[in-house]
Formats: C-alpha cells, sequence, structure tokens
C-alpha cells in the first residue's frame, strides 16, 4: 500500500545488518513481510525491528501496535531516500536503502552487499545488564552519530476483527513501542550505564542499540553499529 505524497542475553553473534520494517495491522499487504520479518528475527544475523505506522488506522482496524512515533520515524527515512511518499510493507536496511518488506531474499542480498562492500556495521556494540544497570560498549571508529535505544516486544500475536485484514491472527515479532536517543558518539570508545528499569519499567522483551549518523538535524542516516540485549525472561 502506498501513501501518497533481570538477567539479559544478548544476541549471539554480532550482527551484520540492521532491518527495519514499517507496517501495520489494517494493510492487507503487510502479512507476508510481517512473517518475513519473523524469519529474519529467527535468522539471528540482523537487528530486525518491526514499527507500526498509524496512517492506516482509519481504514476499519486500528493497529493496537501502532504509534507517532513509528511513523515519524518512516517519514524521516523518505527525507533520508529523497522520496515524497512512504507505503508498507517498506524495509530499510542499515539506513541506507530501501525494499518491499516480503522480498526476504532482496533484504539478505543487500545486507551482504552493504557488508562487503564496506556499508556494514564497522563500530562494534555489546550491551549487558548487569545487576541494576544495563551497560553498552561501543568500540571506536570515524566520525559522529546519535546512540538510539530502541525498545521492543518480542511477539505479539494479534486476533484482527476489522479492515482489510478482517478474521486473520497475526503475529508480529520485535515491534518498537519506544525510541529514544541517549547520548551522542564521537569516535572514541564508550561505556553507558543506564538503568535496567529502562526496560523492565516499561515492560519490554528487549532493547536495541542502534549507532546512527545524521544527516542533518532530524534526518537519520546510515547505521553503523547496533546490539540487541534481552529480557531474560522472554525467548
Amino acid at each position: 500500500m502506498v501513501l501518497p505524497g533481570t538477567h539479559a542475553v544478548s544476541q549471539d553473534k554480532a550482527p551484520v545488518g540492521v532491518v527495519e520494517l514499517f507496517t501495520s495491522q489494517g494493510c492487507s499487504s503487510c502479512p507476508p513481510a510481517d512473517a518475513v520479518l519473523g524469519e529474519l528475527v529467527q535468522q539471528g544475523n540482523v537487528v530486525a525491528l518491526s514499527y507500526h505506522v498509524d496512517y492506516w488506522n482509519y481504514l476499519g482496524w486500528k493497529d493496537t501496535l501502532s504509534s507517532k512515533q513509528s511513523t515519524d520515524r518512516q517519514y524521516d527515512y523518505a527525507r533520508t531516500l529523497g522520496r515524497k511518499s512512504v507505503y508498507t510493507p517498506q524495509v530499510v536496511v542499515n539506513g541506507r536503502d530501501h525494499l518491499n518488506g516480503a522480498d526476504k531474499r532482496g533484504i539478505n542480498h543487500k545486507v551482504n552487499a552493504f557488508a562487503d562492500g564496506g556499508r556494514g556495521l564497522s563500530v562494534p556494540i555489546e550491551a549487558s545488564l548487569d545487576g541494576d544497570k544495563m551497560k553498552i560498549n561501543i568500540a571506536a571508529g570515524k566520525g559522529k552519530a546519535n546512540v538510539i535505544l530502541v525498545y521492543f516486544d518480542r511477539e505479539n500475536t494479534i486476533d484482527v476483527k476489522r479492515g482489510e485484514n478482517r478474521g486473520r491472527n497475526l503475529t508480529y515479532w520485535n515491534s518498537v513501542r519506544d525510541i529514544q536517543t541517549v547520548a551522542m558518539w564521537e569516535g572514541k570508545a564508550v561505556e553507558l550505564e543506564l538503568p535496567v528499569s529502562v526496560i523492565s519499567g516499561g515492560g519490554y522483551d528487549g532493547c536495541a542499540i542502534l549507532l546512527q549518523t545524521m544527516k542533518s538535524k532530524g534526518v537519520p542516516g546510515a547505521i553503523i553499529g547496533a546490539g540487541v540485549v534481552m529480557d531474560g525472561g522472554s525467548s
């Protein structure tokens, strides 16, 4: 669909890319992409996140996971990518390029091409929970970037009762519930400490840490580092 104009476990291996899906429970084109995102989560080599937008809520079913914050992030990417419109299901890879969210082969190809071409995740990030603290270790590198925390639910199954997906029982993975910019990184190795309540207090299952450059104020650029920390009670 196109719209005009508290112990923690981390990802077992360092991710090779970041896949951000923009989706909606009210979009009939989205379920295949939602399924692909679930497969990418299980694949385990990327940070895969699902942002539920709110601009299709008028179609007869209000997406129970949607937020203006997710919509704003997609429109910010439209500015980054020089697009005049947004659509669902849209995937943005590493903050650098986009494609249809149902194209699993294309997504993996783009992730690998970016990694092989020097446009992958060049700055290692490690995150863990230690007592009442969440520790984030960001390695040294080149340039400047924002440290963005993206809190998500691991899995939600929704019985859609109205709208284009009426009667379908749909499962969503790594659905984003909140986004916060917590620090600036200026090329030097840094360790950040945050209270563990940023995850447990919000009732979130996990937190992705994105190191994202900015093209200009409010315009996100390339993601150059990423990591994930999960609450020990989630699977």
